[in-house]
């Protein structure tokens, strides 16, 4: 492969594809494609995208199918990644504050904890329409949607700084959970329709990096620039204010600037899955069919069980982390944000290695596998030495759950996007995200009530008994590569899209797809 505008040409592919019998082709279904007008006609079965490629009457044909690198996937990606950090900037700045935001506003800390989780609230009913629109109306749109009112949101919180407030602050925290919504989606999208086979999972990874890079700004800049002042209420407003003002700024440069990169799709398809996708005709998609073929992929729901374990466990300790420490350590919001911070930036490090290895080495199962067992003795090690008094065993224990626990997040996109290709990236992950909030309501809730009532460990061992169910799930996940299949040069096309009429599944069809020499 070879950039857009360099002096080199692009490599050419040519498809190289088994004819099969007309009759044969009417009797399959492929992941959500339907056949057009003869779907309204009694139920047909569509033949998968890959066999449009066949000449009538079962002759062979070849097909060219041109693969480039663009220039301006280095820009999408970097816009992307920057607007995700503000919105996740937003979702945390509340809850690292939680003891100052509950003085200010003169609430509980349950009030200060919804905050964060208005998040997940929003995600569940909305990720469908928002998967929806992605499929629907393409990613350029979705991406401003997602800029504008991650913007939108920024700027109600600056009518929300006195006291009396606290109605309009969450109000504008919801804006930005559904922003959220047209965010989450979109990394695992962006890496398959703009970067090649060697580098989607970096770019996958590079993508979610920005959304934990926000996290780990919004666990230490919030505490340094709005110190714990409850004698002087005007003073914390300001440093309130200062906050609020900077992110809306911010946020809406990136709006504009999303505006100028986004583009719905590059000129070229850069690797050879998206070019089998891209033959055909968009009106052919069900985004019906293509939900219930992934709830029809075992494999697919236990990764959207253990992913939603995992990722709802993070977003529990985020939240909570905060009164965690400061239940051990009183006074220092301050070094609780900067462990916050540490946990966030060894997690990003986490993501960057584990795309780079699964660039390398397309072991997806193992890896998933393996991240998650170490996640688990992470969370062991840090819910019994939390207590112990010394905050730099903090520091160490909560950078190792970290790596480890936020390092899992791009493997889990990566990994459903392998084993339900031809599907739909933003609806496989969209749904792994809505699992996540499911769980991260469920265990922020529990877990802030034993914290509350019992002691941090006691929350933290719920935690880990879940992690553990979680192993065994992924564990049971079968490994079906199937977009790297795709890439490799062979597809197996018996994708498990079993008809709603029909119990059998369709006898498989193989797709070769060989280099022009």
């Amino acid at each position: 492969m070879v950039e857009d505008g360099g002096e080199e040409e692009a490599e050419g592919e040519s498809g190289e594809v088994p004819a099969a019998p007309l009759q044969q082709q009417q009797q399959q279904r492929c992941n959500g494609f339907l056949p057009g007008k003869e779907a309204a006609g009694g139920g047909q079965r569509a033949a998968p995208a890959a066999e449009e490629m066949l000449a009538a009457g079962g002759e062979r044909r070849e097909a060219r199918l041109e693969t480039r690198l663009s220039r301006r996937r280095l820009a999408v990606l970097a816009v992307f990644s920057c607007y995700s950090l503000v919105n996740a900037f937003q979702w945390i700045q509340y809850s690292i504050l939680s003891n100052v935001f509950a003085g200010f506003y003169g609430v509980s800390f349950t009030q200060i904890d919804w905050l964060s989780m208005v998040y997940m609230v929003a995600y569940v009913p909305l990720i469908l329409p928002a998967t929806w629109l992605l499929d629907a109306r393409g990613l350029r749109l979705t991406a401003l949607l997602g800029a504008g009112l991650n913007a939108l949101g920024a700027w109600l919180k600056c009518g929300s700084l006195a006291p009396q407030r606290y109605p309009l602050t969450l109000a504008a925290q919801a804006v930005c959970a559904v922003a959220q919504v047209f965010i989450l989606g979109l990394p695992s999208r962006i890496a398959s329709v703009w970067f090649g086979p060697t580098e989607v999972s970096t770019a996958c990874a590079v993508a979610v990096l920005g959304n934990q890079l926000g996290t780990a700004i919004g666990f230490l800049l919030p505490p340094v620039l709005v110190p714990n002042t409850p004698n002087d209420i005007d003073l914390m407003a300001h440093n309130i204010s200062i906050m609020f003002y900077g992110t809306a700024i911010v946020s809406t440069l990136l709006f504009f600037l999303a505006g100028v990169v986004f583009e719905e799709k590059p000129k070229y398809p850069p690797s050879h899955s998206q070019a089998v996708l891209q033959t055909k005709p968009p009106e052919d998609y069900s985004y019906k069919q293509s939900i219930i073929n992934l709830f029809r992929n075992i494999p697919f729901i236990l990764l959207l069980i253990s992913y939603g374990i995992m990722t709802g466990a993070f977003y529990s300790v985020s939240t909570l982390l905060n009164q965690m420490i400061v239940t051990h350590y009183e006074g220092e919001e301050v070094n609780a944000g900067r462990i916050g911070l540490t946990l966030v930036v060894a997690g990003m490090v986490g993501s960057i290695i584990c795309g780079l290895w699964l660039d390398y080495t397309k072991t997806y199962k193992q890896t998933t596998l393996i991240v998650y067992i170490l996640s688990f003795i992470g969370l062991l090690v840090f819910t019994f030495t939390l207590d112990l008094g010394y905050l730099i065993v903090v520091f160490v224990t909560g950078g190792v759950l970290g790596f480890f626990m936020t390092g899992y997040l791009p493997l889990g996109f990566e990994f459903a996007v392998e084993i339900t290709y031809p599907e739909s990236e933003g609806t496989s992950s969209g749904l792994l995200n809505a699992s996540a909030q499911i769980f991260g309501i469920i265990f922020t809730l529990v877990q802030g009530k034993l914290t509350t009532d019992y002691s941090p460990r006691a929350g933290n061992i719920f935690l880990c008994a879940w992690i553990f169910v979680g192993i065994i799930l992924t564990a049971l996940i079968k490994s079906d590569l199937r977009r790297h299949n795709v890439n490799s040069g062979i597809m197996n096309l018996d994708v498990k899209a079993v008809p709603v009429d029909s119990p059998v599944e369709p006898e498989s069809t193989t797709l070769k797809i060989q280099s022009a020499l």
